[in-house]
C-alpha cells in the first residue's frame, strides 16, 4: 500500500455543511477536535480551517486555566476544562485567570 502526499496539514480545505456562513476566526468543530476558520466560508462553500497553531479563544466565564491543562470546546461556554459533553481542543500555553475572556490554546492538530 502506498500513501500519496496531499498537503502539509496546517490548514485543511473544508466544505461548510451548514446553511449559515462561517466567519474567519470562528471555531469549527471537526468531529473529535476543533479548527479555526482561516477564511470566511459561505454556506455549502469551500474555505480553509487551521488545525495547528496557538489561538486566543473565548473561554468559560469564571474558570481559571493553568499552563498545560487539557481543554475542550463547548458551543455555549467556549474553552473549558470540562471534558464531559465537549470537544477536545488542545492545551493551555499561557495561564488564564478566572476573569480573563480568552485562553491561549495550542490546537491538537
Amino acid at each position: 500500500m502506498k500513501a500519496v502526499y496531499i498537503q502539509t496539514g496546517e490548514s485543511l480545505n473544508y466544505v461548510n455543511p451548514g446553511e449559515a456562513a462561517i466567519a474567519a476566526g470562528d471555531v469549527v468543530v471537526l468531529g473529535t477536535r476543533i479548527g479555526i476558520a482561516g477564511t470566511d466560508i459561505p454556506a455549502s462553500g469551500l474555505g480553509t480551517v487551521h488545525v495547528t497553531g496557538v489561538f486566543a479563544i473565548p473561554k468559560k466565564a469564571g474558570e481559571a486555566l493553568a499552563v498545560g491543562a487539557a481543554v475542550y470546546f463547548s458551543t455555549t461556554d467556549g474553552i473549558t476544562a470540562t471534558a464531559s459533553g465537549n470537544t477536545p481542543a488542545g492545551y493551555v500555553v499561557m495561564a488564564a485567570a478566572a476573569p480573563d475572556a480568552t485562553a491561549r490554546v495550542k490546537l491538537l492538530g
